[in-house]
């Protein structure tokens, strides 16, 4: 098995097809990072929950994902902007809107991870990490 290049790619990857294949949830490595972005998709609604279990001395962060009542994923789209080959950064006042307001963008930020919404307000750019929708 090789090493993961881009493991918030392969975050968002594991999530979508988990998604696709209707799975309660997904598990992968737990990171810092990981952890933090599963927080903010909990904080805006789009997982039901994230706990980080131990598993044989490893930490594994396990994402319940959530569909709402008619069977549908409640993430419609899942996309990674800012890749090891190409990072993309953005001022504060450049955080893009994704669909008009209605997703969100997640960007690291020197205050941490945080949404565009919340990135715009306090006035910080960063890292565009992907948006959701």
């Amino acid at each position: 098995m090789s090493a993961i290049t881009d493991p918030i790619a392969d975050m968002l990857t594991r999530i979508r097809n988990g998604l696709g294949a209707r799975h309660p949830r997904v598990d992968m490595p737990s990171s810092k990072m990981r952890v933090e972005l599963a927080r903010i998709l909990k904080e805006e609604g789009y997982i039901a929950n994230y706990k980080v279990a131990e598993e044989a001395k490893k930490k594994v962060l396990r994402v319940f994902l959530r569909y709402g009542p008619d069977g549908t994923s409640v993430i419609s789209t899942l996309d990674r902007v800012s890749k090891p080959g190409r990072r993309v950064y953005v001022g504060a006042r450049e955080i893009p809107r994704v669909m008009g307001g209605m997703g969100i963008s997640i960007l690291t930020t020197p205050r941490g991870l945080m949404t565009g919404k919340s990135a715009r307000k306090a006035g910080v750019g960063g890292e565009l990490l992907c948006n959701v929708s």
